[in-house]
Formats: C-alpha cells, structure tokens, sequence
C-alpha cells in the first residue's frame, strides 16, 4: 500500500471517528489537556476479530473483555474479576470466586456462568489456547467457578490471565465482529481494513480509562510512519530502519520485548520421515559441535547494532528477563577463534583447502530458511551466514513460504519468532513430547533431563514454586537445552517493539512485551492519560 492511498485512509478515519474536518498537525497546548479522543496506528487487524475463545488478547489486553486475573509490571499476578483463587494439594482443582460488581457493557451481570462458559466454548475451539489439560470447568455458584484439569499444571494460572470472558447469553456468530465484554471499551464502529473505532465503557468496575474514545488505523509500518509526520495519529509503531528520522512533536520509545528471533536446528540425523512423509533430521546440525561453534561465534550485539539500530537485545533464550528465566544461559559470544577450537575437537577440519570443514564423508554446510516476506528475518539471516563462514561453515539462506517451511523445518535449520509470557512456551519449544508438533520443537530435540525439569516445572501448584524447574531446564550446571547445553537453537536478537508518541502523551510504565500479535502496548490503557 503507497502512502498516500494509506493517508487516505487515516484521514477518512479521522473524519469519521473523531469529528476533524482535516489533519492540521497537533493540537495546541491550550486544548491538549482537554482532548479525550486518541487516534493509535500500532498493529494490524486481527484476522479473526475479538473473540477471546478464538484467541483474541492472547498477546495483550482483550480490551473489550475482562480477565480473571492478570500480570503487573513486574509479572506478579493481580485480580481483575476475579477476588481471589485456590488450588487444592494435588495441584488438580483451581477454585475462583468472582467480584460481585461486574456488568456486561449490554448491561446482563457478569456471572459463574459466563465463566465456565468462555473456559469450555475455548476449549472446543480447537484454537490457538491451549486448554486440552482442562477436564472439566463448572459454576459452583453465581460466584465460584471451579475448574478440574487432568494433570497439575502451574502454568494455568497464565490462561486465566489471557483468556477474555465472553457473556453466554450474547455470543453468537457475529460476536467476533460485535463483541461484549466487561473491559474498559466497548467497541462502536469497525471499518474493516481501515479503522476500528471504541469508547469507555461507563460500566467498567475498575480504572477509568482518561481517554473516551480511540481510533485504531490498520496501517503498516511505513505508513504509520507517514500518518505520524502528517500530525494524523497520537502513536505510531514504527520499525527500526526508520528510527533515526526526527518527527516534530514526538518522542521515540523503544519497549523492551521477549519478541525475540532465533535459529532452530534439526539435532538428529537424517533418515526419518513424518506421518506425512516429510523428511527429519540432519547430519549437520546433528553435531553438537556444529551448533555449540555457531552460537559461540555469532556476534549477537553486533545483529542488535547493525539491523536494528541499536534497538533491541542479545538473545539466549525464548524468555530473557522474564521470572522464569536462567541467567546462566547467557554465553561470551562473537569469539571465533573459541567456535574453531570447537570444531577441531570434534575432529571437523577443512581437508581439501575450500574454506569449508569435512568430517569423514560430511561437509559443514546446511540451509537455513527463513519466510520470504521478512525483511528483517532475511537480513538476520544473511548476517549470520557471514559471520560463520570464516569459521568454516557455509549457511546456505533460502527464502521460502510458510507451506514450504513447514513441509522442510524437521531438516533444514529455520529462523523462527517467538516470545511468550507464558513458561509453558518453554516446555512447547524444547519437550520430546512436543516433536514436529505444528511449529514446536521442529528440530526433534530430546533430554530426558530436561523432560524431567519441565514435567516437574508443570506439576508445580504454583507458578512460583516451579521458577527453579524452569531454570534448571535452561542449564542446571551441566546439561539443558541452552546454549551452554545441548544448544537446540542459536538464539540472535530481542526485537524492541518502538513507537513514535506525542511528546504530551503519557502511555504509563510498559512492561516487557511478548511477541507481536496483538496492540501488547494498549495492556495498559487504563493508566494513559496528557502529561501535566
């Protein structure tokens, strides 16, 4: 889309939703403090519309929905419907009662009933929540609702966090498209492709948000970008290629992310196939040594500095920062000298003069995939490809689609994203449980080690008393799947999510973002507000 037909829409937007005759830049200071509209170009257009049943808030605030409990700043766990919870001894019965003030936006008291509802319709869905541990959810009253899961599981506390409730007597078909909840907005008009337009609800039990309405313009970045020097939006995402350039009125801010990007390896040798016939394995990557050498030698500040304007962080694993997360993981990097060292004990030498190591009859040389349309994965992947080669590997960088990456992961090396504030991401990624399921653990990595940390880390009554299971499944002093271990990936970057926001535009304290579905920086609205 060409910046102008994308302004267009902005202004079109502008002159549907917020009653402006034209875009003439910011508003003055005088009149700033007064304004309660906010226009916002900070992600697409979910495909699936707002169904949280369907996944809808999975990466960020539901908006238009409650949930139970939720995360603060520092990912402790708060209530929101919710006025507290329990969880019997065998970790198997989670028993949570309600708050008594809670009203749909179409005015019906939220109940027990809306509760058990929305847990078993997601269930059944078949959608991205992942509730198959789930035996049984039922209202116990109009105030408790009691779920029953098959195995103790302490990442469920997670799916409480996420999951929007939905009112039982108002979700149809359409509710995707017009949905009710009990959130700080309401949803009032939805221009689809173009815009979508919600006001506060003036029945939310908690915070009111200072902002009455919000316009949300499905642009992309470069057009945001034009949006924000035009004086059209109040934020603007924006990717770090256009970071540098100053706009008049507006404040970059970068937010720290575990939207993070990294190489997953096949570590088994070639030979199998899947039920549906693709191949599996690699006699590559299979070494140890050859992925020990590759995160050793890859100058992961040297990808933050050079692709991403500075914009981001080095990458050890899929949960950097987070409370379940190991320091230890973190390595000395960009030592080529350290991955040859490497290599040579492992017997790989460059036998015929060519640059590129043999082994017996193998040659250090494997492709790595990565989705055609990502620019910034494909430059991750050539910059990776160059900083391996002097240490005697070839990467072989192969753009493909997403059908294609799907039918080859299991035995080419593939340039993922991911980033969740859920740990059960960890178990997904790294569980022998989880081999060539959809896009976990594509590589077939396997430990019965670490199975054991990360079946302990589930089976844990709480999400504290399993942080040690988590980290231990990392690096326990001497295996996991880190890069200090088994090293099942080569994890690069932490892409910062950035935004341009009006100098005068207060978006509160943002925590660490997850990967970038979603508006993950409108989790907190209820705390923006104009500066004093």
């Amino acid at each position: 889309m060409g910046w102008t037909i994308a302004l267009g829409f902005v202004f079109s937007g502008l002159l549907a939703g917020c009653g402006q005759s034209k875009p003439e830049g910011r508003d003055t200071a005088q009149n700033v403090q007064e304004k309660k509209q906010l226009v916002l170009a900070v992600g697409g257009e979910p495909e699936n519309g707002f169904d949280p049943t369907t996944g809808w808030g999975r990466y960020g605030s539901p908006l238009f929905q409650s949930t139970l409990v939720k995360r603060n700043e520092n990912f402790g766990i708060e209530y929101d419907l919710a006025t507290g919870y329990e969880v019997s001894g065998d970790g198997l019965i989670w028993t949570v009662t309600l708050r008594e003030d809670v009203k749909f936006s179409d005015g019906h008291p939220l109940t027990a009933d809306d509760v058990a509802y929305t847990f078993a319709t997601a269930a059944e869905s078949g959608s991205v929540i992942d509730l198959q541990n789930l035996d049984q959810v039922e209202a116990a009253d109009p105030k408790t609702v009691r779920f029953t899961l098959k195995q103790p599981q302490s990442t469920f506390v997670h799916v409480l966090s996420t999951t929007g409730i939905v009112p039982k007597h108002a979700h149809g078909k359409d509710y995707a498209e017009k949905p009710i909840g009990s959130g700080p907005y309401k949803l009032v008009q939805w221009d689809k492709g173009q815009q979508l337009i919600v006001q506060a609800n003036p029945d939310y039990y908690g915070t009111k948000p200072f902002f009455e309405q919000i316009t949300f313009l499905f642009l992309g970045e470069d057009a945001a970008f034009a949006a924000a020097k035009a004086g059209a939006v109040d934020v603007a995402a924006i990717p770090a290629s256009l970071s540098r350039q100053n706009v008049p009125g507006m404040r970059l801010t970068a937010v720290h992310s575990v939207d993070n990007r990294g190489i997953v390896f096949p570590v088994v040798p070639a030979g199998e196939k899947t039920k549906e016939g693709a191949p599996i394995g690699n006699d590559i990557t299979a070494d140890p040594a050859i992925r020990k050498a590759i995160n050793i030698a890859v100058d992961r500040q040297g990808l933050v500095d050079g692709l991403l304007e500075g914009y981001g962080t080095p990458a050890y694993t899929s949960s950097d920062g987070l409370p379940w997360w190991n320091p230890e993981t973190v390595i000395s990097d960009a030592n080529p000298e350290e991955a040859r060292k490497i290599l040579a004990q492992a017997g790989w030498r460059d036998e015929d003069g060519d640059g590129i190591l043999e082994k017996g009859t193998l040659k250090a040389e494997f492709s790595l995939l990565y989705p055609a349309s990502d620019v910034t994965r494909q430059s991750l992947a050539i910059a990776v490809a160059d900083m391996i080669k002097p240490i005697g590997i070839r990467i072989h960088v192969e753009g493909k689609s997403w059908d294609e990456i799907k039918s080859q992961m299991h035995a080419q090396a593939v340039l993922f994203g991911w980033g969740s504030h859920d740990p059960l991401e960890m178990y997904n990624l790294y569980s022998s449980k989880t081999a060539g399921v959809e896009y976990y653990n594509p590589g077939f990595y396997q430990n019965e080690k670490v199975d054991a940390y990360l079946m302990q880390a589930l089976a844990q009554a709480t999400e504290e008393e399993a942080l040690a299971y988590w980290k231990k499944a990392q690096w326990d002093g001497e295996t996991g799947f880190s890069a200090r271990g088994d090293a099942a990936w080569a994890w690069l970057v932490n892409v910062d999510h950035l935004y341009l926001v009006d100098d005068r535009l207060d978006i509160g304290k943002q925590r660490i973002h997850p990967h970038g579905h979603g508006w993950p920086v409108t989790d907190n609205i209820t705390e923006w507000k104009w500066n004093e």
